[in-house]
């Protein structure tokens, strides 16, 4: 393909941001070592993990039984590609060497012909591949594909990407054409696609294709499998067919559907394997499928899969905002996806998802102290309902230390310290930079220095050292909030020749080196307004200031936050915080209406109305000062 456009790796940013800096040293600080204890079973009073402990045993190390949930290898996997960041980000000798040991272990649990699973080789080794449904064979060794792969690219150490290709070259001996076989939890396509974008073999990218090509090709794999073994592990029904998204072949799928996670982790494959082999038919599919996430199955916040039964999609316009289920693992890999559909075109709608998701939905997953995690990231919490009542148990108003199923906390260390990798890609004659934030990237054609405020002020330079002679453009994403009339784009003060195009400004010319192009655009409030078919959000107003979505919470605003009403006509004003749990951040005051509260069930007459300032703060810090209500979604 002409021009093609590929990714960036994470070893050519160097992020200098106020916003995710701070952010990162907390991971590199906190987070990934507080979970390496976990991991360890190291904190008196944490859930109990056991997973490298797993490892252990089935690597003949320790003596000992499988505990934990059949994935629990994959919590190790996504620590280690976390840690290889860390590295990265903050070089640490000690961490490398533990993380040197972890690989060790898990070389030593892999078996001769490859396979590595610790649940199987440890309980059930006569019940390899039987159960594809619920078993996470696959998933874990995807997840293991991309820990080697990071850890590869960061350290240059090919103990793991060893351990990886003979995993590959296993799984290749068993699924071909003659077997048929797909994953219940899709995660292996992506795994092997990260191994065929960093060693270039075909055999990889091919096997990915199998996997992805025959999923819902024979609808009845799933309910013959069970009626041929003589176990199951969590009791799942074969033939609920969207909840593993093999209802249908991947071309012919036109909403999501099923397991959020499990959907948006196959489709960043199908865009990457659309991306390597230029099929324009699977392009297509995953834009259908994007689009129908965007307009019709995704909160305010970039939060998707509303359903807390099974953790899925639920129908068009359903998205509940205190029984949002909202996986912290689902919005980031929707942000993984839209990276991927960015590479197969540059739409500014796709920078735009990853920026919603960024700022709101994954990071509200993590406390600030970094050792609490949200595994549901709701929209509205009312404490004596939310966790309590059926239907809203998932729905917990704090974040609790740690939880069985971890998946969550270490899938997002591993997006905040790679946060570099998804602010750029390049073409042959073009640099498109997708997010605005502060560091330093050494590109194909130019070594560019960014510095900016955002998401708090609306502007940002891009200081240019370009490595050729040659003209070559740069495109820069222009936020989908923004319009032309009010952005200014300026070089060396004078003002630029661009052109707008699917949201991205290109600026072609011969660069010299010192060259600053500025980008200035007001931040103003938004009122946004959900479409009458989402039932929950009628005669509601959510705010919105850059990419930031904004919440009421209790501690601001008293008791019953339902009782508030925002005028329409109200004004509202900005205040930048200094203290606290919110310093650092833009919080917003307005004018609005409290109804009186009344221990009468029902009235004939109307509450009275009362005068008060309401409080608004960024949603993704909610939950920092203690139990309380919060509503993003506020009667207008």
């Amino acid at each position: 393909m002409k021009n093609k456009i590929h990714s960036v790796s994470l070893k050519q940013t160097r992020c200098e941001d106020k916003f995710w800096s701070p952010y990162q040293k907390k991971v590199v600080d906190t987070v990934i070592p507080y979970q390496q204890r976990i991991l360890n079973d190291e904190i008196p009073g944490a859930e109990k993990s056991h997973a490298l402990a797993n490892f252990r045993i089935a690597a003949g190390m320790e003596e000992g039984e499988f505990y934990g949930m059949v994935f629990q290898d994959s919590d190790v996997a996504k620590w280690l590609e976390a840690a290889a960041y860390s590295l990265w980000v903050h070089p640490d000798p000690e961490l490398e060497k533990s993380a040197d040991e972890v690989i060790d272990i898990i070389a030593k649990a892999q078996q001769e012909d490859g396979y590595l699973d610790s649940y199987f080789t440890i309980k059930e080794p006569e019940h390899r591949w039987k159960n594809l449904l619920e078993g996470h064979e696959l998933y874990c060794m995807g997840h293991m594909m991309e820990a080697a792969c990071g850890y590869y690219e960061v350290t240059g150490k090919k103990k793991i990407l060893e351990v990886a290709e003979n995993m590959a070259d296993c799984i290749a001996s068993v699924f071909h054409e003659g077997h048929y076989g797909i994953p219940g939890h899709e995660e292996v396509e992506v795994g092997l696609m990260r191994l065929y974008q960093l060693t270039g073999e075909e055999k990889y990218s091919k096997l990915a294709a199998y996997f992805i090509e025959n999923r819902g090709k024979q609808k009845d794999f799933f309910h013959r499998e069970k009626e041929n073994r003589d176990f199951e592990i969590f009791g799942m029904d074969p033939d609920y067919l969207e909840y593993n998204q093999s209802h249908a072949p991947v071309r012919e799928q036109k909403s999501a559907e099923g397991h959020a996670v499990r959907a948006v982790y196959l489709y960043r494959a199908m865009a990457d394997l659309a991306a390597a082999t230029e099929d324009e038919s699977l392009k297509q599919a995953c834009e259908v499928l994007m689009d129908n996430i965007l307009q019709k199955k995704m909160y305010l916040t970039g939060a998707i899969g509303s359903s807390g039964e099974w953790e899925s999609f639920s129908k068009d316009y359903d998205l509940p905002p205190d029984r949002a289920y909202a996986e912290t693992c689902a919005q980031i890999g929707l942000v993984f996806f839209a990276k991927s559909m960015l590479e197969l075109e540059p739409k500014g709608k796709y920078a735009d998802i990853i920026e919603r998701c960024i700022y709101n939905s994954t990071i509200s997953g993590m406390q600030l102290d970094g050792k609490h995690f949200f595994y549901v990231n709701p929209l509205e919490t009312n404490p004596g309902l939310s966790g309590e009542v059926f239907g809203m148990k998932h729905v917990l108003p704090e974040r609790p230390g740690w939880y069985a199923c971890a998946c969550c906390p270490p899938n997002l260390a591993r997006m905040i310290l790679s946060i570099g990798k998804y602010c750029w890609s390049e073409s042959e004659d073009t640099i498109y930079a997708h997010l605005m934030i502060g560091q330093k990237a050494e590109l194909d054609h130019a070594n560019i220095a960014v510095e900016t405020e955002y998401p708090w002020k609306g502007e940002v330079k891009y200081i240019l050292t370009p490595k050729t002679e040659e003209a070559f453009t740069l495109a820069v994403h222009v936020p989908g909030y923004v319009s032309e009339k009010s952005l200014t784009i300026t070089i060396n003060g004078e003002a630029a020749g661009y052109q707008i195009k699917d949201g991205y400004a290109y600026i072609c010319r011969t660069w010299g080196a010192g060259d600053v192009v500025q980008m200035s655009f007001p931040m103003e409030i938004r009122k946004m307004y959900g479409t009458v078919r989402c039932r929950d959000t009628v005669g509601c107003v959510g705010l919105m200031r850059g990419p930031i979505v904004y919440c009421i919470e209790g501690v601001d605003n008293g008791l019953q936050l339902q009782a508030l009403i925002l005028p329409r006509d109200s004004k509202i004003e900005e205040h930048k915080e200094t203290e606290g749990a919110l310093a650092g951040t833009v919080t917003l005051t307005m004018n609005a209406l409290r109804e009186a509260d009344s221990a009468e069930l029902y009235s004939v007459n109307a509450p009275e109305r009362t005068p008060v300032t309401m409080k608004a703060v960024p949603y993704y810090i909610w939950g920092n000062r203690g139990l309380g209500q919060m509503r993003v979604w506020i009667r207008e």
